[in-house]
């Protein structure tokens, strides 16, 4: 028997990666939660106490806590791109190596944008929601006029990996596109054409799209409050697929409501799930989806896929494809 068949690894959801779970089967131990909902807290604290790895849902936390319980634990994939549900820092004192999910996900979560977009400027869901309730009587387009996305200027704060990839779809529809970033993209504006503004209010005030791509971090959380929503144009979109806490729910819903911007398309909400009696529920200007930009076949099996292969690796002691914290090691 090979030392890595000893190994065990807890995987918190089981419906999702079928192939991939089936896949690590070959290598190590693997135990499953079997429900679709996540492990309760005290699951998640037990299984990392036994466990040489875990293959984690944004969902889950692990946090001081969770690593001062669990020793043996070497270490956390977790099947997503943004990692603000992981400690990174506190992994990395005690010897537990982070994985992610990036390169693979990128052009999904762009497709879905667009997607976005189009929708609620162009009241696809309204007048879905419309017909469902019986409202179309007459053929009368006139309630359901919106506005055009071709030649629109859009602002793309944040220009990573999905970020660019948006832009490079702008392309097609003629626009004009601005961007806020960490970092400038010289290479980005030489190829696509995308205009640098070094700080966000600017962006903010000439887009008549604004899409939001950065992580959730201490500096992003709330990034879009009731400050950044009335530097935007009246008949401008609020465009999230990152994290819900990146904007303030409060503030965004007045902004709609009282007409400062013109509607808004969310993939993400704070907080997640969003309750049914939530006010933005009650704003026909507002387009709602159950954080799914990454959701296609291909790219959830690409995703697990990559996740195996940085636990396999990470337990295996050969090379992780998307360590986060590889100094780690040398702490175990």
């Amino acid at each position: 028997m090979s030392e890595l068949s000893t190994k065990r690894v807890f995987v918190t959801r089981e419906h999702i990666i079928p192939e991939a779970i089936a896949h690590l089967r070959q290598f190590v131990e693997v135990e499953v939660w079997p429900e679709r909902s996540a492990p309760p807290r005290e699951v998640i604290l037990r299984k990392a106490l036994e466990s040489d790895g875990m293959i984690t849902e944004i969902t889950d936390q692990v946090d001081k806590e969770l690593l001062d319980q669990a020793p043996r634990l070497k270490v956390v994939a977790n099947r997503a791109v943004g990692m603000d549900n992981i400690d990174i820092g506190e992994a990395t004192k005690h010897g537990v190596l982070v994985s992610n999910t990036p390169g693979v996900l990128h052009e999904s979560c762009a497709d879905f944008t667009f997607g976005l977009m189009l929708s609620v400027a162009r009241n696809i869901a309204f007048g879905d929601r419309r017909i469902r309730a019986g409202e179309w009587k007459v053929f009368d387009q006139i309630p359901y006029l919106g506005t055009d996305v071709h030649g629109a200027t859009l602002g793309i704060i944040g220009m990573g990996l999905i970020g660019t990839a948006v832009a490079r779809r702008a392309q097609a529809f003629d626009m004009r596109v601005l961007y806020h970033s960490r970092s400038r993209k010289p290479e980005v504006e030489d190829r696509l054409g995308v205009e640098w503004r070094p700080d966000m209010d600017g962006l903010l005030g000439e887009s008549d799209f604004v899409s939001l791509h950065v992580p959730l971090t201490a500096d992003t959380e709330r990034i879009i409050g009731r400050r950044e929503l009335d530097l935007m144009q009246p008949h401008s979109f609020l465009i999230n697929t990152t994290r819900g806490p990146t904007v303030d729910p409060v503030a965004l819903y007045e902004a709609v409501k009282t007409g400062k911007i013109a509607g808004a398309a969310l993939d993400v909400t704070d907080p997640e799930p969003i309750p049914i009696g939530d006010p933005l529920l009650t704003l026909p200007n507002v387009v709602i989806s159950p954080h799914i930009a990454s959701a296609s076949s291909s790219t959830v099996k690409k995703m697990g896929e990559l996740t195996v292969q940085n636990v396999v690796g990470a337990l295996a002691g050969t090379a992780m494809p998307s360590c986060l914290n590889p100094k780690a090691a040398a702490n175990r």
